[in-house]
């Protein structure tokens, strides 16, 4: 029986025409290695099929090689909400064209905090990608206190100068959409926010307010939990409310498609009757009946820059944060 040897460093070193520190080194970041060595060492591997073992790497350079992808949200979400699947696929994508392993860690009790905080502060991370953030989240100072790299999705509200994040255009985002429903002729533009401890809630019915001014109605306001449950019952009542509103707002495709739902029982005719947006188009409003108009978010974009800003402070660069713009996709609802 023939037993085939795993390939080593010096089998790459052979094949390359360098060092074994040469190698070591392009493996361990390519710090102080010429580019044309770089090309050599990285042929090689490609020929002699070597893979580094990660736990003597980890020893060598003092990191982990990976990163969670931290929700602070009830698991079922990863599931019925499209944007968090969106997001997972984008950064497991950026870290893999890296040789880095992401780690999805879920907190939303007191004992998933704890084991979170426990473990980030055993090492096991280099870092976080933190989605779905909500105001006071006990969790965000735990890990603050570990000196642990931290990057958020969405501004943290109460922790936007402690945390660099990547965000998009919330305001600016809700009051495009309101002004498109404006130009169709709605008047009476009701929305549908987020809670309001998330910066999609905050930000978003900001927005709502800023575009209509003095013509905004606080009775046609109502709230949910980005689930297209909370959208149902908040269009319910805002047609009980408002029984003349002929648009509605919502802060989540989740939450639109839970409105179309109720307006339908109600015999309203989208969009004769009712104009609906969303926010979000992260795959789900297309497949609506009617379309969903909604404004894109670049989930992609966003899971890649997330990537990038965190590996490049636990490389030691300063942190920051970017805020991305979101882009208005009209389709029948409206």
């Amino acid at each position: 029986m023939t037993v085939h040897r795993r390939p080593t460093i010096r089998d790459v070193a052979a094949e390359a025409g360098v060092s074994r520190g040469t190698v070591s080194r392009v493996i361990n970041g390519g710090h102080w290695v010429s580019p044309e060595a770089r090309a050599a060492v990285e042929r090689a591997i490609r020929i002699t099929g070597y893979r580094a073992n990660q736990h003597a790497r980890s020893l060598v350079t003092g990191r982990a090689n990976s990163v969670t992808f931290l929700l602070t949200e009830p698991q079922q979400l990863l599931f019925t909400d499209p944007t968090f699947a969106v997001l997972l696929r984008g950064a497991a994508e950026a870290l893999s064209s890296r040789g880095m392993t992401l780690v999805l860690l879920v907190a939303s009790t007191d004992a998933e905090r704890e084991h979170v905080a426990q473990y980030v502060g055993a090492g096991h991370v280099d870092g976080v990608l933190l989605i779905s953030s909500h105001e006071q989240e006990p969790l965000l100072d735990s890990l603050l206190a570990l000196n642990v790299p931290i990057v958020a999705c969405g501004v943290p509200l109460g922790a936007e100068g402690r945390v660099p994040s990547v965000a998009v255009d919330e305001v600016g985002g809700a009051r495009t959409m309101v002004r498109h429903l404006r130009e169709r002729g709605r008047r009476r533009i009701a929305t549908i926010t987020g809670p309001l401890d998330t910066p999609g809630g905050k930000f978003r019915l900001a927005g709502y307010f800023e575009e209509l001014g003095d013509d905004a109605d606080e009775a046609l306001v109502a709230h949910g939990d980005y689930s297209a449950e909370s959208g149902s019952a908040a269009m319910a009542q805002l047609l009980q409310q408002a029984p003349d509103l002929d648009a509605v707002f919502a802060a989540s495709d989740l939450m639109a498609a839970g409105a179309l739902t109720t307006l339908r029982r109600a015999g309203k005719v989208v969009p004769d009757d009712v104009a609906v947006g969303g926010f979000d188009d992260s795959g789900m409003a297309g497949t609506l009946d009617p379309p969903l108009t909604t404004m894109h978010q670049p989930f992609a974009q966003i899971s890649t820059e997330m990537v990038t800003l965190l590996l490049d402070i636990i490389d030691g660069a300063g942190p920051k944060s970017v805020t991305m713009p979101v882009e208005l996709v009209v389709r029948a609802s409206t």
